[in-house]
């Protein structure tokens, strides 16, 4: 039996990957949390197998979590599971430890096929992100935005949604000479 932990902050996103992994008979999830505090608090309670992992989230950012997770549990396997496109953060969140990203526009045979593949030991991408990585291996040089570091990517999003200084600092916990200092670098 395959015992995953959820980690997303909307309900009706937890009931629906429930109710598809419910349908496997060698998958059964054991624990759902909202946010990262309640993530630890199940993991370090409840044995798993894996996590599915939201990556964005109140509070601590899910490539937080996932390098806390990746700390404090080496061989646990993370599968992303997110709203925002591969190019994004694929690769970004694959560095950081995750064994796996997907879209929540996959198809739920998708979610099923990428938790088997991690819990064997494998990494899972999908095919078009597979198609762009082997695309880029023969382009010379990397976007600039490849380059910036976790929270210099972070801050470099939020801003351009057009979120404050004020705001940023307060949502990453944050001072605002700190996001400051990040915004002068990032330009």
């Amino acid at each position: 039996m395959i015992r995953i932990i959820i980690v997303d902050d909307h309900p009706v996103v937890r009931r629906g990957l429930k109710q598809i992994l419910h349908e496997k008979p060698d998958i059964k999830v054991v624990g759902a949390a909202e946010n990262a505090q309640e993530a630890f608090e199940i993991i370090r309670t409840i044995d798993c197998d894996a996590v599915v992992l939201d990556i964005s989230l109140p509070g601590a950012s899910g490539v937080e979590i996932l390098k806390q997770l990746k700390y404090e549990y080496e061989k646990l396997p993370v599968l992303i599971l997110s709203v925002h496109p591969e190019e994004q953060y694929a690769v970004r969140v694959m560095k950081a430890g995750a064994s796996g990203y997907l879209t929540k526009e996959s198809a739920p045979d998708e979610l099923v096929r990428a938790i088997r593949k991690i819990i064997s030991g494998g990494k899972y991408i999908s095919s078009s992100l597979t198609e762009r990585l082997i695309t880029d291996i023969g382009a010379s040089g990397k976007p600039r935005h490849e380059k910036l570091s976790d929270r210099e990517f972070e801050i470099m999003r939020m801003i351009a949604q057009g979120k404050p200084i004020k705001t940023i600092g307060e949502e990453l916990y944050l001072s605002e000479k700190t996001v400051s200092t990040y915004r002068t670098r990032l330009l």
